[in-house]
């Protein structure tokens, strides 16, 4: 951290910025649709695929 009170400097901003739009959000991204897609996997799992009963 910063041990005086000087402010960040540019290049450490340039690079937290793309730490969090290359990194941190892509992978925020994968992982809240791979939540989805697992909860909705097993919602069928337990309650069966979805359509008309007894079809």
């Amino acid at each position: 951290m910063h041990t005086r009170d000087e402010p960040p400097s540019k290049r450490r901003e340039l690079l937290m910025f793309l730490l969090i739009t290359v990194v941190l959000f892509p992978l925020l991204s994968v992982m809240l649709v791979g939540a989805f897609g697992f909860s909705i996997w097993f919602w069928q799992i337990l309650t069966g695929p979805p359509g008309p009963p007894g079809a």
